[in-house]
């Protein structure tokens, strides 16, 4: 339920609004935009009317939300999400490069990605610690030790980290070391850890599920929006077809369909979509036009030597080209890359 106010309404007259919602033992999330105040009012199991509300003093309309999500909705929060992490706004008025390595693997390696991605304009750090793999024989990631690795790069370069947790009980620990917590595809509907990460206050990127519906998304983003943390991106990262040219689908329709229902920011994961370092720089390009936030991409000293996904790994030569172009296209559509 959204409960609108006038333009001119007064800051009592929002107050005493909010003060009956509560009195009803339920909880108004109050966005105030530009032009007026929105109180939503979600409800777990709903039914109570509140049509009551449209008497009081300074309401304008008092509308149902229709969509399945709710807090995550366009219709809640007419505005658009800015998510600071570590200083670097994610949904705002510039393109967003988050780089580097699909896993943490060596001191050595990390910190020299980090430079490359630094000194190629890219503005936050990816690396995964903790690695979910299809085999329970692939390298699975250095845990804790990766995290202190990913941390040093951060104390020199100055980049933000994103990586992956996987599980509920390690949220307190990545927590620690992480700016941004990621919750991968695999556990995209992983309801515990989607709580877990709603608890806390660090922005968190919430990647598509690999056979998911972006009503499906938008979904597993309400769980933690609706567990108190509102700081959520959202990431396409290319879905499961019949087609086998590429490792997935990039969905690139996705981008501007959750840009018209939802308020949350979205960027695109080009190297699980493309599976394949010579499609990646076409993937990114299509991210930036379609008014996609930003991309995650994967960066590696030596692919051909990676631990894992070095065949959508971008050299350092292949990064620094990819973003001449990259930056080229988004100054001409008027929306720069972060600097």
């Amino acid at each position: 339920m959204l409960v609108i106010m006038k333009p001119d309404a007064a800051v009592a007259e929002i107050s005493g609004v909010i003060k009956a919602i509560e009195s009803m033992g339920l909880r108004p999330h109050p966005n105030r935009g530009a032009d007026r105040t929105i109180i939503g009012v979600v409800e777990a199991g709903g039914g109570t009317d509140l049509s009551f509300l449209k008497k009081s003093a300074g309401v304008d309309q008092v509308i149902p939300i229709n969509k399945a999500y709710k807090m995550v909705s366009r219709e809640f929060k007419p505005d658009n999400t800015v998510v600071n992490a570590g200083g670097v706004a994610i949904g705002g008025d510039r393109f967003v490069v988050m780089a580097g390595p699909c896993a943490v693997e060596t001191h050595d390696q990390v910190m020299s990605t980090a430079r490359a991605v630094a000194e190629g304009g890219g503005r936050i750090l990816r690396g995964g610690a903790f690695k979910p793999r299809t085999s329970p024989y692939s390298f699975q990631g250095l845990g804790e030790e990766g995290l202190k690795i990913l941390l040093a790069a951060k104390g020199e370069t100055g980049l933000p980290i994103v990586t992956e947790v996987i599980a509920p009980d390690l949220v307190g620990l990545v927590c620690e070391y992480a700016d941004i917590l990621q919750v991968g595809a695999r556990n995209m509907q992983n309801y515990a850890l989607l709580e877990a990460v709603g608890s806390v206050r660090k922005p968190v990127l919430l990647k598509r599920g690999m056979m998911s519906t972006v009503e499906e998304l938008l979904m597993a983003a309400e769980y933690i929006v609706s567990s108190g943390n509102s700081q959520v991106i959202l990431c396409e990262r290319g879905i499961r077809t019949f087609e086998r040219a590429t490792r997935n689908t990039l969905d690139i329709s996705a981008v501007p369909v959750i840009k018209r229902n939802s308020h949350l920011p979205i960027i695109v994961d080009p190297s699980h979509a493309a599976g394949y370092v010579d499609i990646i720089p076409s993937l990114s390009l299509a991210a930036v036009a379609s008014g996609a936030d930003g991309i995650i991409v994967e960066v590696h000293p030596s692919p051909c030597d990676a631990l894992c996904d070095g065949n959508q790994s971008l050299s350092f030569e292949q990064f620094n080209g990819m973003m001449d172009d990259i930056r080229a296209v988004a100054t001409a559509l008027g929306r720069p890359l972060a600097g």
